[in-house]
């Protein structure tokens, strides 16, 4: 830049060095003269040295501010690479032009490290944002400085530090606006797939060279409102796809099951994965699965007998057991499911009431006693004993009929192979003695119900689902009792044992046949009694 600029520089260190740092009256000088010619280009990197989450946050904004009026409108002539200038004869042209490139990469990074420094004010870091979504939609010709963009979520994914309080900002401000959407959805398929493929290494994720990195936005917003959410549909769901296919941590994994169902589903194969790890993971993927079988028609044959499996004591203790046993009602309400699984899904869960909590046994028998009024074909299993089929030979029937054996096998996770059709609920009856008075009373009432099936509905699993100790103990400390149990005797008892309870045994006392006894010595008589109360001592002068 010629002579002037480099007067403007040295002056520039001259008033620095005689205060020994730049105050806000200067800065503000220095940003004037930027804006006015440029023959004081050479103030561009004494500002962007202010651009520091270190640095005082008057300077830092009042440069912050100089730079975007300076750079806002030379974008368009901003090459999209540093020219190669060398020798005496270069058009100063193209050497002004590099010399922007180079400055204008220089604010970008810095702009991004103010962004995404937990060390900067709040002020800056909104003031920072601002400006380089200012920088990305005022591309040539209208279109979208998508290199940029693609730099700063490159960077906001790979920081180390917390970006709540950058996403508070960016997701209200910028996130409503239908080319944001569309090209965060591009960025993140891109840099998803890359770390996927373990190729973050050649991946550019600062600004690309040999173009300007922009992207015409005609095909958002010169469209319909339907072509558009076609589109952005599209991008998102590739945007998840590539994210699910990464190897998530379990916590996220956790995090994303429990609300994929709620927001999309862009990927059968990953909810079908998940489903066939097994544990707390199945049990989360249930619910995207039952959302595609009952909404969009998939078809998946071995559904039934992985849920079967998951019938297990730990779901009956995990966090998401209330979804999972709502699913559960609704995935076993269909009129047209086999008898051989209701009777298995059945006995599965009245095997389960003898090791689940008091809650957990009051849910079972919920669910059983919807499976039996849904299924009136297996309401045998509920007065079935011993496993004994009428209609099977005598011979048979003998060897089977065997006091205490079952032949189901809990072990079995086909719901085919479990033996369930030749079982019975006798599960269900040892709960009329369960040591919680909850439990028994409630196990009750499936009886009654089951009588009188004309006047009762089925239950509702949410009234139940959200079940635990607590909640029982709340509920029994709660409970109105009308009349307390006393311990009285019509009589008052002479003796510990009846001797009908012990025959050969003789429990009288030995002092009841003697009326009085004496025992003298020194002149004093002392007379034993005997009647309905304890013996008594007279003393009597001789």
């Amino acid at each position: 830049m010629g002579k002037s600029s480099s007067a403007s520089a040295a002056g520039s260190k001259k008033r620095k060095s005689k205060s020994g740092a730049l105050t806000l009256g200067e800065v503000k000088t220095l940003g004037e003269e930027l804006l006015s010619s440029r023959a004081h280009l050479n103030h561009a990197p004494t500002l962007l040295a202010l651009l520091s989450p270190s640095a005082p946050l008057d300077l830092a904004l009042e440069a912050l501010i100089s730079l975007q009026s300076f750079f806002v409108p030379l974008l368009p002539s901003i090459p999209s690479a540093s020219a190669d200038v060398a020798g005496v004869d270069a058009d100063p042209e193209l050497v002004f032009r590099s010399w922007l490139r180079k400055r204008f990469d220089e604010l970008v990074a810095a702009l991004v490290e103010l962004a995404l420094s937990p060390r900067s004010d709040e002020a800056i870091r909104d003031l920072a944002l601002d400006a380089l979504m200012d920088f990305v939609k005022s591309g040539k010709d209208g279109r979208f400085q998508s290199a940029i963009y693609h730099k700063f979520l490159h960077n906001l994914i790979h920081a180390t530090d917390s970006i709540d309080p950058l996403l508070e900002l960016l997701g209200p401000k910028y996130f409503k606006y239908a080319d944001v959407c569309y090209f965060t959805y591009t960025s993140l398929d891109k840099i998803a797939s890359s770390v996927g493929n373990k190729s973050t290494g050649s991946e550019k994720s600062g600004l690309h060279s040999g173009d300007d990195g922009s992207e015409d936005r005609s095909t958002i917003y010169d469209c319909s409102a339907t072509y558009i959410n076609k589109k952005l549909k599209s991008k998102f769901s590739k945007a998840w796809i590539s994210f699910l296919k990464l190897p998530l941590p379990l916590d996220v994994y956790k995090e994303v099951l429990a609300t994929i169902h709620q927001n999309v589903i862009p990927s059968i194969d990953f909810l079908t994965r998940s489903y066939d790890i097994g544990g707390v993971i199945s049990v989360m993927a249930l619910s995207g699965l039952f959302i595609l079988m009952t909404q969009h028609g998939l078809e998946y044959p071995k559904f039934y007998d992985k849920l079967y499996a998951l019938l297990t004591p730990a779901v009956f203790m995990a966090k998401h057991r209330g979804v999972f046993l709502q699913l559960l009602d609704a995935c076993l309400k269909s009129s047209y499911l086999p008898a051989y699984l209701a009777a298995a899904f059945t006995k599965r869960l009245s095997r389960l009431t003898l090791s689940v909590p008091p809650a957990g046994a009051i849910i079972i028998i919920a669910l059983i006693h919807n499976l039996l009024r849904r299924h009136p074909s297996i309401n045998f299993l509920v007065h079935w004993e011993n496993g004994a089929n009428d209609s099977e030979p005598s011979n048979e029937s003998s060897q089977r009929k065997k006091v205490g054996a079952d032949p189901f096998n809990n072990e079995e996770c086909d719901p085919t192979k479990s033996g369930a059709m030749r079982s019975s609920l006798w599960e269900i009856d040892t709960l009329r003695h369960h040591y919680s008075p909850a439990v028994s009373r409630f196990v009750a009432s499936l009886k009654n119900d089951l009588t009188v099936r004309a006047k009762t509905t089925e239950m509702r699993i949410t009234d139940f689902s959200s079940g635990s100790y607590a909640t029982v103990f709340r509920d029994e400390v709660r409970r109105r009792i009308k009349q307390v149990p006393l311990a009285f005797y019509r009589t008052t008892p002479i003796c510990l044992f009846q001797e009908s309870d012990f025959p050969g045994w003789s429990f009288r006392d030995q002092l009841k046949n003697k009326s009085e006894t004496s025992v003298e010595g020194n002149g004093i008589s002392t007379v034993y009694t005997s009647d309905s109360s304890p013996a008594k001592k007279l003393r009597l002068e001789t």
